[in-house]
């Protein structure tokens, strides 16, 4: 039966608590609840409060999956499912069916090679599933029936028509309907990414996508800030991402722009209200194509959904499922609300950035404590809400104030400076919608389509936005006349490279191309440890827990078994012959489970020297094969918020020295999901850790490189890119945070000597995960799989570094994409 809404302005009703991480996706089970998919891993399923018809509870945690679920579908009760079920798939590639009335999974349906991206139960009880790996599958009674590769690239959503044909949308910027395993129809426009798909009653499709708005303006700023519909003629501005209305011809119908970062959910409602959720951390709720209302969320917006009732449920990414209403007797109390407005507050304040630095970031006054190092040497502390830097005075050992930092344009300068360098030009970008202006530096000798892949990835815009963004900086510094020489090749290239004292090589025939750094053979180990450091640590650590009278306090008789311990392992000579008792491995695993979680890192870098011995290794591996897996066990404890760098650090260097030995290679494939899952989702900035990371990953590729595990490899592959795009933003970011993005007083840029080796740590970092990408790639499918990602935009940001071996390595990647 349908509904009329009058449009009145949505508010809070309540907030359900209970996932650990991110809520990814929700599904409506009819009139009984829904469903929540989160990144820790569950399902979980909220159903009415039966003494209180306002708000929901939490009825059932479905536990089965390994890795962060996503996409969600409901089964109607019948025979089988008294009470309905649900189906969920997630990046461990396994599509689960779920029994609510038991809260079991019942059935595992395996097959994709990637992530589970959609699902669909059609009314015959068969189950569709999409994957990353480009192919839709059905499944009948547990068992896969039909397979089809749908798309060139990876698929990200499905949905089900009443006239049972199914629609897909794909990173190839298309959506598909499909009759059987026949696609009837290609729908064309979206210029990025298809993330959502949903149908509109009466009308046809939406589709949400990360492309970019139409406007008659030209240029990259936009001066209207309404949201709405807009027509499709124009140029592209950049920050605004689309959903479409689609006719099932395949007309646009409507487009509703206004978000200005990847719109990963859309859903309607039958009074023709629509929602959209997005990574610019906002619901919008759209009627006729115009945007009446913006909801603020305090994180990514993954997935938003109508109630029956015309509520609205999302699911955002501080792990929180959350519901909107507009009638006034389901809104939440006051205080709740003054409670979120208050949040939202302190998330807008964390995310204030002071000449280019989060000011949450920088360290108090009490810093100001610790002499300088070296005469000049500049900080900035935080004071209240500024920041305010401070120069070291050695003549007078005080730190002497500079002033208050602040961001402002090089009015005076000849040439414009950013970030302590000169450049002919730096552009001021205005995205619109509330953003800041983004700078934007450039040089006449620069090649523009470098430097444009370069910002939009520091940046973390769509590359789809290229030739608007060279178009730009084109007319802005006077080349309009320019051409790019299509035959130029870089000098880390192939055919047309120059190498000095090389003769001249002839254009015959085709050659087998060369690389430089692909592919890594072997293992990387962290084999250097300071004994006398981690003793003492290991130590100090001890007398606080006997002061504390801790039952965990070593004895007198097991600290002299642990120094016995380190004294092994300094004697590197004869590694070959000494030996343990298998009490000393009991020890260790003792102490790592029974000590503090902060006083555990000292204990981890013994164990990570004792695997490096032949027989240390040996007798863990026993332990763990007896079902003591306490190298798991820490994996999870280390990696849980909070997560600190020290334990971090010695972990995966622990971890990432198990590949040298042949016996936990099994281990290691069976738990590779698990392992990288929980050190990925660790963001840090210290360098240490992400060098090691990237240590582990490459090292994950060349173990299931030879062992021919193309499932694997394809996981592995993931990890790898996830770190290159990280870095290839990071990269040019730190030439913005280092030397820091101020004037003070007058000043243009602080001193950045002291970074060089951080810089130096995290060129390793890069390079190694680049290294593992390029392995990766000499085989087939994984070539493939990584040009759907756009590993050739990754690959030409690494060939723009200062760093020789990054560009080398971007050369190779860049020479295996021809």
């Amino acid at each position: 039966m349908e509904m009329e809404i009058d449009f009145q302005e949505y508010q809070l009703s309540s907030e359900l608590h209970g996932h650990e991480d991110d809520v990814r996706g929700i599904c409506i089970c009819g009139d009984t609840g829904f469903a929540t998919s989160s990144r820790d891993k569950t399902v979980r399923f909220w159903s009415i409060d039966n003494n209180n018809n306002n708000n929901y509870k939490l009825s059932k945690i479905l536990l089965g999956h390994t890795s962060f679920v996503g996409p969600l579908s409901w089964i109607k009760p019948n025979d089988e499912f008294l009470e309905g079920g649900i189906v969920s798939g997630g990046m461990d590639t396994l599509v689960l069916i779920w029994d609510l009335r038991s809260g079991e999974s019942v059935n595992k349906l395996e097959g994709h090679k990637l992530q589970v991206t959609g699902l669909v139960v059609e009314d015959n009880a068969d189950v569709i599933s999409t994957s990353v790996d480009c192919t839709i599958r059905r499944w009948r009674n547990g068992q896969q029936v039909d397979l089809w590769e749908a798309h060139k690239a990876a698929i990200q959503a499905v949905l089900e028509l009443p006239s049972n044909e199914i629609i897909t949308g794909s990173s190839d910027t298309t959506l598909k309907l499909w009759k059987g395993k026949t696609c009837v129809h290609t729908f064309v426009g979206h210029t990025d990414t298809v993330r959502g798909l949903a149908p509109m009653p009466g009308l046809g499709v939406l589709s949400a996508s990360h492309d970019g708005r139409t406007n008659s303006k030209s240029g990259l700023s936009n001066g209207d800030e309404n949201d709405g519909y807009r027509n499709l003629s124009g140029g592209i501005v950049i920050g605004c991402c689309s959903v479409r209305l689609w006719a099932l011809t395949g007309q646009v119908l409507m487009e509703m722009v206004g978000h200005t970062s990847i719109v990963y959910s859309v859903h309607a409602h039958v009074s023709g209200l629509i929602v959209s959720g997005s990574e610019d951390r906002l619901a919008k709720i759209w009627k006729d194509g115009v945007c009446v209302q913006s909801i603020e969320h305090p994180g990514c917006v993954w997935d938003a959904k109508f109630l029956d009732n015309g509520d609205i449920v999302t699911a955002c990414s501080d792990g929180v499922v959350r519901i909107w209403t507009p009638c006034k007797d389901r809104i939440a109390d006051p205080d709740a609300i003054k409670s979120y407005a208050s949040r939202i507050s302190e998330y807008k304040c964390s995310r204030k950035r002071i000449g280019g630095l989060k000011l949450e970031d920088l360290p108090g006054l009490e810093t100001l404590h610790t002499p300088g190092t070296t005469d000049g040497q500049t900080k900035i502390v935080r004071e209240g809400d500024n920041g305010v830097a401070y120069s070291w005075n050695s003549s007078e050992q005080k730190w002497d104030k500079i002033g208050e930092v602040v961001d402002g344009p090089e009015d005076n300068m000849k040439s414009p400076v950013l970030d302590g360098v000169q450049y002919d030009y730096v552009f001021d970008v205005d995205i619109g919608d509330g953003e800041p202006v983004r700078k934007l530096p450039y040089n006449r000798s620069d090649n523009p389509y470098n430097v444009a892949d370069k910002w939009l990835l520091k940046e973390n815009l769509p590359l789809s936005y290229r030739e608007q963004v060279v178009e730009f900086i084109l007319q802005n510094s006077g080349q309009k006349n320019f051409s790019l020489d299509t035959s130029f090749r870089d000098p880390y290239t192939g055919s047309n490279a120059y190498v000095p004292g090389e003769p001249s090589r002839s254009s015959g025939g085709p050659t087998k191309p060369v690389f430089k750094h692909i592919p890594k053979k072997g293992m990387l180990l962290f084999d250097v440890a300071q004994f006398d450091g981690i003793l003492k640590k290991i130590k100090e650590f001890n007398s606080a827990l006997l002061a504390d009278a801790k039952d965990s306090a070593l004895t007198e008789p097991e600290m002299s078994r642990l120094e016995a311990v380190v004294k092994i392992l300094k004697d590197t000579s004869h590694y070959h012959i000494s030996t343990f008792a298998d009490v000393d491995i009991a020890l260790l695993l003792k102490l790592l489970i029974s000590w503090p979680d902060a006083m555990i890192f000292p204990v981890i870098d013994v164990l990570r020297m004792t695997i490096l011995h032949p027989n240390g290794a040996s007798l863990l591996f026993k332990h763990l094969k007896d079902g003591n897996d306490i190298v798991m066990e820490t994996i999870k404890k280390v990696t849980t918020a909070p997560a600190g760098v020290a334990n971090l650090l010695t972990t995966i260097r622990a971890v990432t020295n198990l590949f040298k030995h042949s016996f936990f290679h099994e281990w290691l494939r069976r738990h590779r999901i698990e392992i990288l899952d929980a050190f990925s989702s660790c963001s840090t900035s210290n360098k240490n850790v992400q060098v090691s990371y990237s240590t582990l990953v490459l090292n994950f590729a060349v173990l299931l490189i030879e062992n021919g595990d193309e499932e694997g490899q394809s996981q592995v592959l993931s990890a790898a890119l996830e770190v290159c795009v990280f870095f290839c933003y990071l990269f040019a970011k730190e030439k913005i945070e280092k030397p820091v993005k101020c004037h003070v007083s007058g000043i243009a840029s602080l001193p950045s000597g002291q970074i060089a080796e951080e810089e130096s740590q995290g060129a390793d970092a890069k390079f190694r995960a680049l290294v593992a990408v390029g392995s990766l790639m000499l085989d087939g499918l994984m070539k493939k799989i990584a040009m759907d990602f756009d590993v050739q935009s990754v690959a030409r940001v690494a060939k723009t570094s200062k760093d020789a071996k990054i560009a080398e390595v971007g050369a190779d990647i860049e020479l295996l994409t021809r």
